[in-house]
């Protein structure tokens, strides 16, 4: 059994739209959406880029049962970890249990712009792991002060704070980062439907294990292709072009000769029903038991309508 949620895609769209997609999606039928939190779009052509935790706090007040999170939170160089803590419990406390924590080791993309050199990956992780830390020690009342190896917090308390602490997944985007997922994490958030993502994750942890498909739903194939090249080429870049870069532009001039071809064998594009449902089942085979679909473009209204009548009842 597999359950389908909605990806808040902020870098393609203003916030007061984005609420208003999050109420479509709860009136269509999806139970769960995740919010993409960034300070830069990925080309310059999607022209947005919100402050994620703003819209979460319109998104609390406009739905009634979708549960929401972030997907994902980098909480260590944009933001400071005990801000996230306190960001975190705000909205959780606001969602009423609806709420939870999306983290990972982020994107220079995002996280350069505070002037702080972008780490290597072995250090992000261990930046990653020391903020959880944090986090959860904030989120249980507790007084902290931590000078940790990377991550500093003095004398610290949240007053503010949810019944319960929201669970926190981590990104899973490769074999080291799963398996991390699974040491600290309550979950796994991933991008792609790898089963070893899974099994490393599960070697060392459980929880539910959260997969997101990009589609381009649209009247005709060409239609869906057209519109997926224009507002996502960069769904064509490799993993360390997205993580590495440092601007729109730089990523832009790094896509190369992306063309529809090209980004149709990344993107789900088009009409077919059994298209997207087999997408979808690549997803549960791997072993995720959720799945949050990204609808590429200004189109949301008629993908709530498809996925209501024609994919969600595959999955019911």
């Amino acid at each position: 059994m597999v359950e389908l949620g909605y990806t808040l895609s902020s870098e393609e769209h203003p916030p007061d739209d984005l609420v208003d997609h999050a109420v479509g999606a709860e009136a269509a039928g999806f139970e769960h959406a995740l919010i993409s939190d960034h300070y830069h779009p990925w080309v310059e052509r999607q022209d947005e880029a919100p402050f994620a935790w703003s819209v979460l706090g319109a998104v609390a007040r406009e739905t009634d049962d979708l549960r929401v999170g972030t997907g994902v939170t980098c909480p260590f160089q944009r933001y400071h970890p005990a801000v996230v803590a306190q960001a975190g419990a705000t909205v959780a406390d606001m969602f009423d249990g609806r709420f939870f924590l999306g983290v990972g080791t982020g994107e220079n993309l995002n996280e350069h712009v505070t002037g702080e050199r972008w780490p290597p990956f072995d250090v992000r992780a261990e930046r990653l792991e020391e903020s959880v830390e944090v986090i959860r020690e904030l989120w249980r009342g507790e007084h902290v002060t931590d000078r940790g190896d990377h991550v500093t917090v003095e004398d610290a308390r949240l007053f503010t704070l949810p019944d319960e602490s929201p669970p926190i997944f981590v990104s899973g985007t490769g074999p080291k980062s799963a398996a991390m997922a699974g040491e600290i994490g309550d979950g796994l958030v991933s991008t792609a439907p790898v089963a070893e993502f899974v099994d490393r994750f599960r070697e060392r942890g459980e929880g539910p294990r959260y997969g997101q498909l990009t589609v381009c739903y649209a009247e005709s194939e060409a239609e869906a292709r057209e519109t997926a090249l224009e507002h996502w080429p960069n769904g064509a870049s490799p993993g360390s072009v997205n993580w590495e870069l440092r601007t729109p532009k730089d990523i832009e001039g790094a896509l190369g000769r992306v063309d529809e071809e090209v980004i149709a064998e990344e993107v789900v594009c088009g009409p077919d029903a059994d298209d997207h449902v087999e997408a979808i089942e690549a997803f549960v085979d791997a072993g995720f038991d959720h799945v949050y679909v990204h609808q590429v473009g200004p189109d949301q209204t008629d993908f709530f309508e498809f996925y209501e009548s024609e994919i969600l009842p595959s999955f019911g």
